[in-house]
Formats: structure tokens, sequence, C-alpha cells
């Protein structure tokens, strides 16, 4: 009785039902790459990277469909996952979250938990523009000033006025020093970059965009 139970649960081909599992699983691949798209704070955006959310959602969601509807295909999946190592370098931590989610999702949507599903999306996406509202008022920025003299150090950290910045470090060689400045501020408030310029004695000031993370 109970060999033919498993073997009749497993025996089960519900074309349309998988259709949906797939199409359900492949919209919420394209949500995930949009939000990825959207939140992603990096240097350099990777549209692979995000094109891969989609089709690992798809593909997580077809082999949940093919371990439900077949004994035989369960059990050498579960041998063949056993042995394969993933060992693609992933350079920012918010990378796994999305390849987590989307490979929970594509299981869910196989699963057929489609409320799941939505619910666990609208949450993710919540979580997303409340943590990233912050970086939407303002970036953060890393000055490197070169200036000659130990007065004009002095004079640097006074024309920042009311912007917010730390100052992370300081090489001196001989005359010359070079500052390396944490700014955070509106893209449209860089008015401190001329009054630092306009100082006599700095010789350049450059600007750089930074995430405040550090990718080894």
């Amino acid at each position: 009785m109970i060999k033919k139970s498993v073997l009749k649960s497993f025996g089960q081909y519900n074309v349309p039902k998988m259709a949906l599992a797939l199409l359900v699983a492949l919209i919420v691949g394209i949500v995930i790459y949009c939000v990825y798209r959207r939140f992603y704070t990096g240097v350099v955006y990777s549209r692979s990277f995000a094109v891969t959310l989609v089709g690992m959602c798809v593909l997580t969601c077809m082999v949940t469909l093919a371990i439900s509807t077949n004994i035989v295909i369960s059990l050498g999946m579960v041998g063949a996952l056993s042995i394969v190592r993933y060992r693609t370098a992933v350079k920012d931590p918010m990378d796994l979250l999305y390849l987590f989610w989307a490979i929970t999702s594509g299981i869910a949507a196989g699963a057929g938990m489609y409320v799941l599903v939505i619910v666990a999306g609208l949450v993710m996406i919540g979580m997303l523009a409340l943590f990233y509202s912050r970086q939407d008022k303002g970036r953060v920025y890393i000055a490197v000033i070169h200036y000659v003299g130990d007065v004009v150090g002095d004079e640097i950290t006074r024309a920042f006025g009311r912007t917010e910045f730390f100052v992370k470090s300081k090489t001196m060689r001989g005359e010359r020093t070079e500052m390396a400045v944490e700014v955070f501020c509106d893209d449209k408030d860089m008015t401190f970059t001329e009054r630092v310029r306009a100082i006599e004695g700095v010789e350049d000031v450059t600007l750089i965009q930074y995430n405040g993370e550090y990718h080894g």
C-alpha cells in the first residue's frame, strides 16, 4: 500500500500546473532582476549576474517540478547535486541574498506555494527599500587632496563647512601631503570642492564615489 501510494504521488503529470509554476517563476525572476538593478550600489553593474538571477529562479522551479513528479529523477538529482560544487566567487555579500532569494522563490513556485512567493517577495522589497532609503538622499565619496604646507590642512577641514566628513588618512612625503577624506553629501551639493580647490597650497582634488564596502 505504501509503495503504491508513493508511486502514485510521483507519477502524476499536470501540464497546466507545470506551465503555471514556470510562468510564476519567470515573473518572480524578472521582479528580482528589476529590484537588483534598482538597489544596486556597487561600482560596476553586472548585467550577466542580474540575468543569472532570472535563470536561477526558473531552473530551480524546473528541478522542483522534476523531483515532485518522478521518483527516479528525484533520487538521481539528490546524488547529482551532492557532488556538484559551485566555486564562483561572490564579491558583494548582498549578491548572496539575491541568489538565495531567486533559488527559494523557484523552489516555492515549483511546489505550488504561489502566495508564499508573493508575500516573501513583498517583504524583501519592503526591507530593501527601508534600508536603502538613506542612500537615495545622499552618496559617500572619497576626496583625495594633495597640498603643500602644514597650515593648509586646517584650512581644508574648515572649507568643508557643514558637510559631514571624516579624515581617513594622511600621507606626508616631504613638504607634500596627501589627505583622504570620506564625505557624505547630496549629488547636487558639491560646493565644498570649489572651496577646497581655492585654498592656496592645494595642488589638486580628486573625488571618487564610494559605496562603503571593501571587496577583495
